[in-house]
Formats: structure tokens, sequence, C-alpha cells
């Protein structure tokens, strides 16, 4: 048996949980389940190679008796306790936990008033109209889980960035090791680092190329060939996720990476550039009116003979970058190197994993000058822990002390509050004024109409103490799509009262989107990025947030977090002088 990826390992563990939930178990047991789920995810190592029960518990969060189920895991691909609580709640958990809406109790009630089992059950139930029947369920709470059914089915078949791209790195760096290969990259939209993958397209250019197509086909983390020819093979993972490769000669590699990278209408208008110029232009090379190659074996020299400066990956979508490139116009974009500071991320005072002092040590390791503590405020907003209005000055006293000052990374007293449904904040500005950054958010009330919810956010624009706008859209990919407002109003209003916009790096949200970001940009908008982290280890997904950045055109001037530290701070209390 192939050892299972950590992706796998950490749903099975996190799968415990919600059942666990679902049985009304200890909460501290439910945590301990749900905070190692957390940690195999995002260990940077193969969790299943380690075959030292003892090893496995230096891992944060895994004690003993997670640390066996591992193993088992490890060994077999599954674990009795696993299959033991399913039984005792036969539902596919997965699915009906992907819905935006349910949870593991409502699925409990679910399963013991209806019988539901399955998404094709609860469908079923809704047509039937027998969820608006249950104690605590309506007609709007069909119609919402209606929503999230639709929504499900059409994200299926489609991966987050960050699992893409764990998998095709790990395709492309083993090819590379190959003694065969010259050449191997990645292309299309994950070389662009669109959010979501469909698959992955790897090309490759080899000494020999059969070699090559076996040590593609015979990787240990594939799960089955789909197609294998002289050119072409194609791979899937345990988790349905695909990658192609493709032979390429090494003499045309360029022009092949040129053409599978770009998306369609990018590739339209350079071809026509080429006709322009009396060139034909294709995936094999850059010819001329006597069909004679003229290039093709890098990228660089095919955008020169154009006459073009050579448009970063993230921007081939034909928003501006051609007419860019012909004028010598291309932004410098923001590199993940310009970050000097990571401004959200939450802690054991609220829903996190680790001490605000372990956070500090992460950002210094790192290189951050900084850090800024975002705790959730409890008024409003059901988390676990958290920060009331009155703990505020206790809060920022106890971050100000902290060991952590006797790092390199400095630690920024912040909060993230959620904007109530009439847009007004419960915390007092009193408090609000003592913080070195706010936050706010929308948590709740998702689904208002399109002019309340512009409305609602406008209103919490007026505040004075307000620096920032985090998640602007609600979305979590594959989950739960955006709600409505008027997003340019927003960032009218925002440019207006000097309110920045997040870039969200969390891989679950990377919100605000590459297309997004550049409409804000053009409207005049300043931002920030933020990981949301919820443990040291997620401190690292900064470098989603910048390619959404990129795929933004922003660049460094754009971001306040590519400040000193001594110049963020001035940046930030100049927000109430306006």
């Amino acid at each position: 048996m192939k050892k299972p990826s950590n992706k796998q390992i950490a749903t099975i563990i996190a799968e415990i949980a919600d059942i666990l939930e679902m049985r009304d178990e200890m909460i501290f047991k439910i945590r301990a389940y749900q905070r190692a789920a957390r940690e195999i995810e995002e260990y940077p190592q193969r969790i299943a190679d380690i075959d030292d029960i003892k090893k496995l518990q230096e891992i944060p969060g895994i004690g003993e008796g997670i640390a066996g189920k591992i193993i088992e895991i490890s060994e077999t691909g599954t674990c009795e306790y696993y299959e033991q609580l399913k039984k005792s709640i036969p539902v596919d958990i997965t699915t009906l936990n992907s819905l935006e809406g349910l949870g593991p109790k409502k699925i409990k009630r679910l399963y013991d008033e209806l019988g539901i089992q399955t998404l094709q059950d609860l469908e079923k139930a809704i047509r039937e109209k027998k969820i608006q029947k249950l104690e605590g369920f309506r007609e709007k709470t069909e119609q919402n889980l209606l929503k999230s059914i639709e929504s499900f089915k059409k994200h299926k078949g489609r991966f987050r960035i960050d699992e893409a791209l764990h998998y095709a790195e790990a395709v492309v760096e083993n090819l590379k090791k190959h003694p065969t290969t010259i050449r191997v990259e990645l292309a299309g939209s994950l070389r662009r680092r669109k959010e979501t993958i469909g698959d992955a397209d790897i090309l490759i250019s080899s000494k020999d190329p059969e070699a090559s197509m076996d040590a593609f086909t015979k990787l240990p983390e594939i799960a089955r060939v789909l197609g294998k020819g002289k050119t072409k093979a194609t791979i899937e993972f345990a988790n349905g996720f695909q990658a192609d490769l493709r032979i390429i000669d090494d003499k045309t590699f360029g022009a092949a990476l040129q053409y599978f990278t770009g998306d369609k209408s990018h590739n339209i208008k350079v071809r026509k550039i080429a006709i322009d110029k009396k060139f034909k232009l294709n995936e094999y090379g850059l010819f001329n009116k006597s069909k004679k190659f003229i290039a093709g074996k890098t990228e660089e020299e095919i955008y020169t003979k154009l006459g073009m400066q050579i448009p970063p990956a993230e921007i081939r979508r034909d928003t501006g970058e051609i007419e860019a490139a012909l004028n010598n116009k291309l932004p410098k974009l923001i590199d993940v190197n310009d970050i000097k500071g990571d401004l959200q991320m939450h802690t054991t005072m609220s829903d996190g994993l680790n001490s605000a002092e372990e956070m500090a040590k992460m950002g210094a390791k790192l290189g951050y000058e900084y850090i800024a503590i975002t705790e959730h405020n409890t008024e409003g907003l059901e988390v676990a822990g958290g920060v009331s209005s009155r703990e505020i000055p206790e809060y920022i006293n106890k971050l100000k002390s902290s060991k952590a000052d006797k790092l390199k990374c400095q630690i920024l007293a912040g909060l993230e509050i959620n904007i109530a449904k009439d847009g007004k904040l419960t915390v007092p500005d009193k408090y609000l004024k003592m913080l070195d950054f706010v936050l706010v958010a929308v948590h709740s009330h998702f689904r208002m109409s399109k002019n309340e919810m512009t409305k609602r956010i406008l209103t919490t624009f007026e505040n004075p103490y307000v620096h920032a706008f985090a998640h602007p859209t609600g979305r979590l990919l594959l989950r739960r799509d955006p709600y409505e407002f008027d997003f340019e109003a927003i960032c009218k209003k925002a440019k207006e009262k000097n309110i920045l916009l997040e870039l969200n790096a969390h891989p679950e949200r990377l919100d605000l989107d590459g297309e997004s970001a550049k409409m804000a940009k053009e409207i005049g908008c300043k931002f920030t990025l933020g990981t949301d982290s919820h443990s040291t280890t997620q401190m690292e997904n900064m470098k989603y947030g910048v390619y959404m950045a990129r795929r933004g055109w922003l660049e460094k001037k754009d971001v306040i977090n590519t400040l000193d530290y001594q110049d963020l701070k001035n940046y930030l209390a100049k927000r109430y002088l306006r």
C-alpha cells in the first residue's frame, strides 16, 4: 500500500473530531483532534514516514493516543477507532460538512430526525420540504442549503492552489533530479497562480523521453495512470487531482512554455502581434514568412523578438499586460521578499494554537520586523476565547510586556472586529484608539441583499479608528461564494477614508483575488497582507497572498507591510488625523 499523504491523514483525524462533536463528547477531546488535524496537514514533511511514536509526539498538538492512530493510518490507510466511530453515525461527513450552513451538530440532527446520510439524501429532503419542518429550521434554511449544494457541485473537480502546488511541485522536483531531464516547468493556470486549479500541466525536455515518461508514471505518490503515450501522460493522485506531462523538444521548450502558460485571450493577442510583424507563432516556435525557425528555446527570446517585455506569468490574462509590455511599462510586481511583517493572526487568546511569543518567534525566523496579533473580539462573534472590549487594555499590556519584545520581531496589538448587521462596531471608540491595528470583517448575515450589505460596510467605514477591511468578499474557496455587495462603491469609500483592503493569504480564502485587487488598485486603494494564521506553521502561507497580489498587478508601494517597522507605525498613526 502507498503511504497516505499528510492531507489524507489529516482528513481522517478531522473527521474523528467531527464525529466526536456529533456525539457530544468532551470539548477538550474534540479540540485535541482538531488541532492535530491542522498540524498534520501543515507539517512540512511526509508524516507517514515517521514510524516512531516518540518522534510523532514531538509535533505540537500530537499526544500518544493520536500518534498511535497516525501510525495505524500510515500503515493501513485507516484506523480501527475511526471505523468504529463511522459505524455509530454512518453519514458522509466529508461532503456534508463541506456545505456552507452545515456543521457536525446540524448533520447529526438531520441524520437522527430524517435519516439523512448523503448529499443525495439531503437534496431529496429539501425537494420534499422536510427540512423546514424541523424545529429551528425554516424555508429560508432549505433555500440556503440548496445554494450551498449548487456551489459544491459547481466547484467539484477543482482544487485549492496550496493542494495543487503540493502535488505538482513534488512531481517537478522529482523529475528535476532524474538524470535524463534537461528542463522541467509547471505551466497553465498553476503557473499563473490561479487560486483554484482543475489539473496541472507540466512540460519537460529530456535526453531520453521514454525514461522520463517511466519516471513520471512510476512516482510513489500517484494512485493511478490514466494514460501514457510517447509525448504525453496523465496521472491521478489519491485525492483525484490530475497532472499531465508533455515531452517537449528542448529547442522549442520556451515556445511551448509560452503557449501553455498564457490564457487563451493572452495567446491570441500575442499571436496577432507576431502576424503583424510578419511572423508566425505557435507552440513549436516563432517562424518568419519563409517558415524559418527564429526563436523558441526560451520565452524571453520570443517576447524580445516581438518587441515586448516579458509579462510575469501571473498576469498573462489579457488585462493590459500585452499593451504594457509593448510600451515597456510593465510594473515591477511585489515579491514575497518585500514583505516585512504579517498583519493578521490569532493566538491561544482566541482560537489559535500558539502563544503570541511563539508567533513572534516564527516571525523572526521568517525575517519579519513585526507581526500584528489580531484576536477576535467576543461581542457579536462566537469564537473560542477572544477579547472583550473591557479586556482590551489588559490584552494590549500583555502583548507589550511579552518576552517576544526581546526578539527582532515586534508585536503590534490588533483586533479583528465583526461588522454588525447594521454596520456598527461593538467595540467603543475609546478602546479602538488604544489599538495599533484595527481590522473589521463580515462574519455573519452573509445573505443580505446587495444594497443592504453595501450599506452595512459603508457604515463601518465611517468609523475613524478602522485601519483595514479583512477578507473583503467573505468567500471560502470551494465552499462559500462571495456575499453580494457593490465592490466598486466599497473601493471608492476605502480610498476616500484611507482604509486598507486585505489580501488574506490563508489558502482557504485568498480574498481578495487577483482580479478584484487589480480593480481596487486602479481605483486608488492601498492594501495589507495577512496570513490569518491560527498556528505558527500557517505563517508560511504568506506566499499565497503574494500570488494574489501579483495577479492583481500590485507593486511594493501598494502594500503597507512592505514598510519598515517605524514607517508602518507612523502610517497607522496617521489614520486618526484624517
